[in-house]
């Protein structure tokens, strides 16, 4: 089904990406029902006392975790892979959460599906255009930190938390504050992005395409500062056997073989 997309692209690298998406996307998801104020009997003006989801601290590696993908493969390959991994992610998150007993637990798969396709794709497809207009590998990650985190967000809430019950049917009090929590998430994940994931991705960055043009046998051919090219691991080059080498190693087994008889 994507084996048109990932043509040329090392299988090994797209299985890693793809299981990196899930992992960070289901650990999210459950970390989205660990909700606390962070800032405890505070009467802040449209933030209270600022109600957080624990997610707020993982989620933004979706954001950089889908930059570096597009980087590494291309953008057919990097839709493939986000593609491949909404699944699973969907599958993981719905199992930790019915197993933790969380009445909420087939909205939350969804709206983590829904949030993550529209989020990805927005950035696959519109921050592309950034990524190759632009020499800064920090453009794309930076813009695409702050737009796609506030739709990616409220997105999620609001198909996930929307007039949400609680056990005995009463609208819960997530149900009639997402919107806040979703502000507050999105306040903190662009936050926690720019100032923390965003430094630790140029140096992840850095460290990969090092990595590559080692693996590449080191040819001198210069390297795309925003990696836009699907990445093909290509074997080092075989020596060339001349035809003195030939000769040499011909004559050297004759004489083996004839002081042998």
């Amino acid at each position: 089904m994507f084996s048109k997309l990932l043509e040329g692209v090392d299988r090994a690298l797209v299985n890693k990406l793809v299981i990196l998406h899930t992992l960070v996307i289901a650990v999210s998801n459950y970390l989205v029902t660990i909700r606390f104020n962070l800032f405890p009997g505070a009467d802040l003006p449209l933030f209270g006392e600022f109600p957080l989801a624990a997610a707020a601290f993982t989620f933004p590696i979706v954001v950089v975790a889908t930059d570096l993908t597009v980087r590494m493969v291309g953008k057919e390959a990097g839709r493939a892979v986000v593609a491949m991994a909404i699944i699973p992610a969907i599958i993981a998150s719905v199992l930790v959460l019915l197993a933790l007993g969380d009445e909420h637990a087939y909205r939350v798969g969804f709206a983590s599906g829904t949030a993550y396709a529209i989020g990805t794709m927005l950035d696959v497809y519109v921050f592309q255009a950034i990524r190759e207009r632009s020499s800064a590998w920090w453009a794309a990650p930076a813009i695409s930190t702050v737009a796609a985190n506030i739709i990616d967000t409220y997105s999620f809430f609001y198909v996930a938390f929307a007039g949400a019950t609680d056990a005995e049917g009463k609208l819960s009090w997530i149900g009639a504050n997402w919107h806040i929590v979703a502000q507050n998430n999105t306040l903190t994940k662009i936050v926690v992005g720019l100032v923390v994931f965003l430094p630790a991705y140029g140096i992840l960055l850095k460290y990969i395409q090092s990595k590559l043009d080692t693996d590449n046998g080191g040819d001198d051919t210069p390297t795309d500062p925003n990696m836009t090219t699907p990445v093909v691991i290509k074997p080092a080059p075989k020596k060339a056997v001349t035809k003195k080498a030939a000769t040499k190693k011909a004559a050297t087994k004759k004489a083996a073989t004839k002081k042998k008889s």
